[in-house]
């Protein structure tokens, strides 16, 4: 069989967008204006020997979901989401077990095989009895068929979008459950991968959270490298990072002494019109807690340097729009910038590991601890084979011949 090529004036298509949407200027300043925090707002990183000296936690959430299906009909489909924490610098172990390598807390259901619409089923009421999803439910102190905006049949029409649902539901529930844990008190944050905008609960419930987590101080960030607003302020980036690698670090007054730790850091608010662009009326622009999505409000940040890789080094932050803009709820918009300001540099006291410079390293940690993308298939046969084999008493081949991919013999 022939090989079908792409056509060129595809890929070339793809290069003029790409190429166009990088090198787009939105008129923010480089240079920072401190009372406008659309602008740069620049400052020193937490010194390299102080990143640990302070009292407050960091926990990170995560989630993971994967399945396989056999020629036979026979679907293995699992989700799990879990956490960890930090404390001075050091893991700090979350659940009951012995074991001294896994410190963190995760949950998986018990519901793994499907074969027919009616494990769907199952699966989705499974979730709702997790501890943490029950408390999450009597937290809003409504019934599902209120809180999600999808129906239970919609949600079980097939095994992916269930499972992204429970993996969505179930990290959200976990938001609540460290927000709720003995240990975790004012000042303290946690993190999740991603926004604070997920589409599997209607608006007001998030918000319902995001107030509870603001009012508790407890600051919940949602972080990302991957966004279509990177694209769209790749030419900003640059902007910025020319005018504090090649200008302002040789003027600013730094307290660190060591030339290799003088590192500059900044933060601003996303503009309505890069929002706009990068999401094309989607309900990510809106910059309230109604009418739009969850409860955030998008932030672009540089949060440690990386030579010749500036764009890299830029995350999206997704920060609890109640810590941003405490009177939201009354219509009042001014911004915080005092807390902002501290939510950031705190940031910088996770973002100076050497193997993932700029990004939280709780969150690169928890997505090792939780992920189920590695290896799930072979894990998931080996100890299904085994089972049955121990177990269940089958014969070896009649085991085999259950796990056969016939895309392997052709």
């Amino acid at each position: 069989m022939t090989r079908r090529e792409i056509p060129n004036n595809a890929i070339e298509a793809v290069a003029r967008h790409i190429n166009r949407r990088s090198n787009r200027n939105y008129g923010i300043n480089p240079i920072g204006e401190e009372e406008n925090i659309e602008t740069p707002q620049i400052f020193e990183i937490v010194p390299f020997t102080e990143i640990d000296d302070t009292d407050k936690r960091f926990y990170a959430i995560d989630g993971s979901y994967n399945s396989e299906q056999f020629y036979n009909g026979l679907a293995i489909a699992i989700y799990t989401a879990g956490y960890l924490c930090y404390h001075h610098g050091r893991q700090v172990r979350m659940n009951s077990l012995d074991d001294p390598v896994l410190l963190g807390q995760a949950y998986y259901p018990e519901n793994i095989l499907v074969t027919n619409q009616t494990h769907l089923s199952a699966m989705y009421d499974e979730l709702l009895s997790l501890k943490p999803v029950k408390r999450l439910l009597e937290f809003w102190s409504d019934t599902p068929a209120n809180i999600f905006p999808i129906e239970k049949e919609t949600i079980c029409v097939n095994l992916s979008t269930l499972l992204y649902f429970c993996q969505e539901i179930l990290e959200i529930a976990l938001v609540l459950e460290v927000a709720e844990h003995p240990n975790t008190k004012q000042g303290d944050f946690i993190f999740r991968d991603g926004t604070l905008r997920p589409l599997q609960v209607k608006q007001s419930f998030l918000v319902q959270l995001g107030e509870y987590l603001h009012e508790k101080g407890i600051r919940l960030v949602a972080i990302t490298k991957q966004s279509p607003m990177k694209m769209e302020l790749s030419y900003t980036f640059k902007q910025i990072d020319s005018y504090l690698q090649d200008q302002l670090k040789y003027e600013y007054p730094f307290v660190e002494t060591d030339p290799r730790r003088k590192k500059l850091c900044c933060w601003f608010e996303v503009p309505e019109p890069v929002l706009q662009a990068a999401y094309r009326g989607d309900m990510f622009v809106k910059k309230g807690i109604k009418g739009g999505r969850g409860f955030g409000l998008f932030m672009a940040a540089r949060l440690d340097y990386v030579e010749k890789l500036q764009n890299y080094d830029w995350i999206i932050a997704d920060v609890n729009i109640f810590d941003a803009i405490p009177g939201v709820a009354a219509d009042v918009l001014n911004r915080d910038k005092v807390t902002l300001a501290s939510i950031f540099r705190d940031l910088t006291r996770l973002t100076q590991e050497h193997y993932i410079l700029g990004y939280p390293y709780p969150l690169a940690e928890v997505h090792n601890f939780i992920s189920l993308k590695r290896n799930f298939k072979e894990e998931i046969i080996n100890r299904l084979k085994y089972s049955l084999y121990k177990d269940q008493r089958m014969d070896n081949v009649d085991i085999e011949n259950l796990f056969l991919d016939t895309h392997d013999r052709f």
